[in-house]
């Protein structure tokens, strides 16, 4: 009756064991160690820089605990900060020969102590949030009105383009705020223009009125839904942007999100130096395009055996290659409105798509048609340092403000690519309305605070429960243990950031689960008192408690699930942390709780009595207990 079959325990040792596994990392704590990161848009840091900086280590005669690649960035462990600080300036002479011009950020950081071999199964501790960590906070706040101004600039370049080429007179465009007008001297003109521009610029809305001396209006404006959606890139292309700045400070987990319509959090936990993170997140980055020299002298210049000549600079490709390029500048990065990445329609190549504006589209066509079969190149500014980009063959005159970039790359390669070359600065200004300084020492002490109030909250609930529950109270108590456990191993799974309220979220976690298995044993002692047999009652207890617990769950999930979804920053993290308690608690306070009575009392084919504490029956007689 009261029986498990073999595979529900083997199930059980299995989820005892995966969360052993996974909560572990988190108990280890954290070593010195040395993160190498790209400093500049153009560089990656690859698989082979592994080797490269175990090469260079091996030669300092330091020895790492490891070196292995994460994400977009090379850690090296060490033993004591002594060795940590002696590797981080060994590879930063190594990585960066010109401390001017650094290519690579090496920085201090902290990861896990837990074996190399955890990490190769994914077993990594959960990130810890700003208020345990400490860090800095900062609030910005998107300029939306310069994003729809600078796209209300852009759209008067392409309707005077349009109408240019179509030959249709008109007597003025001017822009006042973020609308257009456009004035003719006849209904016929005014009506043929209105045609081509609704249909060629459909994100307008145009407004016919009459104004003096005769003349006729073309007023147009941007469709509520088209500056929603400007709006929207704008902040998504900010955040896109300080993700690529943030990755110089060498923070494991920064927080970049966006908050309300206009705003955007940006949380970098472990950073102390205020100065340099609002150095870093407002940094300014430009896009050039020039012509390549191709001269006999440029040709002698890139291989450096005589002087760059007159009128040009000497760059370098993304290979490390020596470029000569003409000072002069084609266009700049203002004349570029997007780049996506995609495929060639006839050899289906991955490519990068670009859409220039109008006074851009108007330049790119005259020069690409002036220089077939030369090649252009694309320059990214970062700090005054320019570095190419991609430089392309021109193989025919391009027209129509849209660019397309070829030549041998892969998927991702083009992708890289149209993310250097649209988020190379931010779509809008944004200014700082809230700056916050977190410590260390404040950091440590949260945790310690939090993690006090989970034991203690265990403490409690286990005492109670063993104190009035007798053994029933001990599974109820096993049961918990195992509840946090599997949350925890959950939480690091996920690779989910704690913060003080998920830890709130833990230790509320704790107690109503703990509401599951009171739920239970007071459904056993009812049976109990009604006469049924132990073996009756306890599998009758657990299935009329299972439709309560579901109920009051589900509901609670509901509130959760709220919270998840229009909370932001702590509201957000504590509810993670809540809806994943929920599912946790009702696994472990039914079936493993269920497991743990069928292992001690389902053996049992006489049993006369169960440890649950004193049950009252009104009519005096003995219960079938033990009190």
């Amino acid at each position: 009756m009261n029986r498990y079959p073999l595979w529900k325990y083997a199930l059980l040792g299995l989820v005892l064991l995966v969360g052993l596994l996974y909560t572990l990392p988190n108990f280890y704590g954290e070593a010195p160690a040395v993160q190498v990161s790209s400093g500049k848009a153009t560089v990656k840091v690859e698989a082979a820089m592994v080797e490269r900086v175990q090469q260079v280590l091996q030669a300092a005669n330091l020895k790492p605990d490891f070196v292995q690649l994460e994400g977009t960035s090379v850690r090296a462990r060490f033993a004591d900060t002594d060795t940590q600080l002696k590797a981080k300036d060994a590879i930063g002479a190594a990585l960066n020969p010109d401390p001017a011009d650094p290519r690579y950020i090496v920085a201090l950081n902290l990861v896990s102590r837990s074996p190399q071999w955890m990490g190769r199964v994914r077993a990594l501790p959960m990130y810890l949030g700003l208020d345990l960590r400490g860090g800095v906070h900062f609030l910005m706040q998107v300029d939306m009105k310069s994003a729809l101004t600078k796209r209300a600039e852009a759209l008067t370049g392409d309707v005077r383009t349009l109408l240019r080429e179509r030959n249709i007179r008109h007597a003025g465009i001017v822009r006042a705020g973020n609308a257009l007008e456009v004035r003719f001297r006849d209904a016929a003109t005014t009506q043929q223009a209105l045609e081509l521009l609704a249909d060629r610029l459909p994100d307008l809305q145009w407004l016919q009125s009459a104004a003096e001396g005769g003349e006729i209006v073309l007023a147009g404006t941007l469709k509520p839904e088209a500056a929603r959606l400007v709006q929207e890139q704008a902040v998504k292309q900010n955040i896109t942007t300080l993700h690529n700045r943030v990755n110089e400070l060498g923070v494991a987990e920064p927080v970049i999100q966006q908050q309300g319509l206009d705003r955007v959090v940006v949380q970098l936990p472990g950073v102390q130096d205020t100065a340099k993170a609002k150095d870093i997140i407002g940094r300014t980055a430009t896009l050039e395009v020039r012509m390549v020299n191709e001269t006999t002298e440029a040709r002698e210049a890139e291989r450096g055996s005589t002087p760059v000549p007159f009128g040009s600079e000497r760059f370098l490709e993304r290979d490390g290659r020596p470029i000569i390029v003409l000072r002069q500048v084609v266009l700049t990065g203002e004349n570029l409105t997007d780049a996506q990445p995609g495929f060639d329609s006839q050899t289906q190549e991955p490519v990068v798509n670009l859409t220039l504006d109008a006074k851009g589209a108007r330049v790119f066509r005259d020069v690409t048609r002036e220089n077939v079969g030369k090649r252009m190149a694309i320059i990214l500014f970062e700090k005054g340092k320019g570095e190419v980009v991609t430089a392309p063959v021109i193989r025919s005159e391009i027209s129509g403000g849209r660019v397309q970039i070829s030549g041998r790359m892969t998927t991702q390669e083009a992708n890289d690519q149209a993310l250097l070359l649209r988020a190379g600065s931010l779509a809008a200004p944004m200014e700082i309305i809230e700056e916050r300084t977190i410590g260390p020492s404040l950091g440590a002490e949260n945790i310690g605070k939090g993690f006090d109030s989970v034991i203690y909250g265990l403490a409690a609930i286990a005492a109670f429960m063993c104190a009035y529950y007798l053994l029933f109270g001990v599974f109820s108590t096993v049961a918990l243990a195992f509840n946090l456990l599997c949350l925890v191993a959950l939480l690091s799974m996920l690779q989910a950031t704690l913060t003080l309220p998920g830890i709130a979220a833990i230790a509320l976690t704790l107690g109503m689960a703990i509401d599951a298995n009171v739920l239970i044993n007071e459904r056993v002692r009812e049976e109990l008192r009604g006469g049924a047999p132990p073996q009756v009652a306890i599998q009758v207890g657990y299935e009329k408690a299972w439709g309560t617990i579901l109920d009051s769950n589900v509901t609670t999930l509901i509130a959760g699930l709220a919270l998840l979804a229009f909370g932001s920053g702590p509201v957000r993290g504590f509810a993670v942390v809540h809806c994943l308690g929920i599912l946790t608690s009702m696994f472990s306070a039914v079936f493993f709780s269920r497991g743990l009575v069928n292992l001690w009392y389902g053996s049992q084919k006489r049993l006369k009595s169960v440890s649950i504490g004193q049950v009252w029956r009104p009519d005096g007689a003995k219960p079938a207990a033990e009190s």
